[in-house]
């Protein structure tokens, strides 16, 4: 049975944290005399009053969730803070709330994409708000909520699990202890990431933006041109720290506690670098042989596009689009591909494609010896039954969400073209698309309100990874 007063009590405590996180553009707004100021103060106090309710009517002495909660809890807890973070922006020069949400679950989601414009000349306290979003999305509620809320200590490691592939890690013995050494590396990580933007010429404010959404690997900028606004120094920093983002956040925090770098020997990790490193080299190549550009350049723009799509980022630095035909179908994979388990990227993950080409090669195996045992491994451990149930179902929804969106786009009246890469950035978190609407030069202002709220859905399962929410769709979930 479903415990319908904890939830309510639990997500009431979300939306105080909420509440408290809108103080902070306030204060940007005070300090540069905008009007958005009364915007976020209406927020405030909405969300605040809602939050308080929720608290009131379902205030308990013990809180025991179970699975079914865990899972309806972090569907809710996603989309409950989404209805609510999207006040400021509809508030703000008459956004409507259809825009406002869909700005507000790219944000949180960190898929990254966008129906704003006039971005650099956008009030201090909405670009704030809207970075601050993907922060806090890019680290994942459940994490944060756990660090700083003792009594979800109580199954926090399955609700890790509801969020994110991989949250967790036997060698940490508690969930609590975990999620906060994570919640430190991620700050440390984002104010090292603004210090070094700093210092390759942007302003504190444009570093802090830009910090925040690199570690997350959400990609909001100040500027309408994004990072090509800025110099070819920040654009280095940039795919270092797009890089970071991507690799899990769990070995940073190892790295730390064993003082050595030995976790970093771990298949996914070199997995994925490796293959960034190859498809940037060979960009470049062609870019140097028919864009004529030379080689700094050339490694320059081919490295930060590449790190920004695959660690599902989605920062524009130039349109790869013009790269010719080749670019646009590697680009088109790279939406897909996404980077490391247990970081803040979407994305099918590095870990499930390693796994895949292993089942492959036993299964070629096994077509040249029939009677053969072939044990495949990942990482050491052996790649079991459980593992290979779970790859399926996941690739199969993946794909299906992807085509059905796709429909659900076309049949609103939007082309092929946008309709395909748009469901596939919104379920990947990538951000822009493809085609001459929604690709690296546009944004997604132009598109019917209900393919918006189409793509919002999108979104949401992509960054649960799509068995969070399906599982809500099973009839066994809601018998009691």
């Amino acid at each position: 049975m479903l415990n319908v007063k904890q939830l309510v009590y639990v997500i009431g405590f979300f939306l105080s944290l909420l509440t408290g996180f809108m103080l902070i553009p306030m204060v940007f707004a005070l300090i540069y005399g905008e009007e958005t100021i009364g915007a976020f103060m209406i927020s405030a106090l909405l969300t605040g009053s809602i939050a308080i309710l929720c608290i009131q009517s379902g205030r308990m002495h013990n809180i025991t969730l179970n699975i079914r909660d865990m899972f309806l809890l972090t569907s809710l807890t996603w989309f409950v803070v989404s209805l609510c973070a999207a006040l400021p922006f509809t508030l703000y020069h008459g956004i409507n709330y259809t825009d406002a949400f869909f700005e507000t679950m790219s944000g949180i989601t960190t898929t990254g994409s966008t129906v704003l414009s006039g971005l650099d000349k956008m009030d201090h306290s909405i670009l704030i708000w809207r970075s601050l979003l993907q922060w806090l999305g890019g680290i994942g509620f459940i994490v944060m909520a756990v660090a700083v809320l003792p009594f979800l200590n109580v199954g926090g490691m399955r609700l890790f699990r509801t969020e994110s592939s991989d949250w967790s890690d036997k060698t940490t013995p508690r969930t609590q202890h975990m999620a906060k050494n994570l919640f430190l590396v991620y700050i440390g990580l984002t104010i090292m990431c603004a210090i070094a933007y700093q210092l390759t010429g942007m302003s504190w404010f444009e570093a802090i933006n830009h910090a925040m959404t690199t570690l997350s690997t959400g990609g909001y900028s100040t500027s309408d041109s994004s990072m090509a606004h800025f110099s070819n120094a920040s654009h280095w920093v940039g795919v270092f720290f797009m890089l970071a983002g991507g690799l899990p956040l769990l070995m940073f925090v190892q790295s730390i506690q064993m003082r050595n770098v030995k976790v970093w020997n771990d298949q996914q990790v070199k997995g994925f670098l490796v293959f960034v490193a190859l498809i940037s080299l060979s960009i470049a190549i062609w870019l140097m042989l028919h864009k004529q550009l030379a080689l700094m350049d050339a490694l320059r723009l081919s490295s930060f596009n590449v790190v920004s799509v695959v660690t599902t980022t989605g920062y524009g630095l130039t349109d790869y689009q013009s790269w010719g035909a080749l670019a646009n179908i590697v680009f088109l994979f790279l939406m897909l591909v996404g980077s490391c388990s247990g970081s803040t990227s979407g994305g099918i993950k590095i870990f499930r494609f390693q796994i895949a080409l292993s089942i492959m090669r036993q299964q070629i195996k096994l077509q040249i010896h029939p009677r053969g045992l072939f044990k495949e491994t990942y990482n050491g451990h052996k790649v079991r039954e459980d593992i290979v149930r779970s790859l399926v179902t996941f690739f199969m929804l993946f794909f299906l969400v992807i085509i059905g969106l796709s429909i659900v786009l076309v049949l609103t009246g939007v082309d092929p073209v946008t309709s395909f890469t748009g469901a596939i950035t919104a379920v990947a978190n990538v951000g822009p698309g493809l085609g001459p609407v929604i690709g690296p030069a546009g944004n997604f202002a132009s598109l019917p309100d209900l393919a918006k709220w189409a793509l919002c859905i999108g979104m949401l399962l992509g960054r649960l990874e799509i068995l969070t929410v399906a599982v809500l769709f099973h009839p066994k979930f809601w018998r009691y």
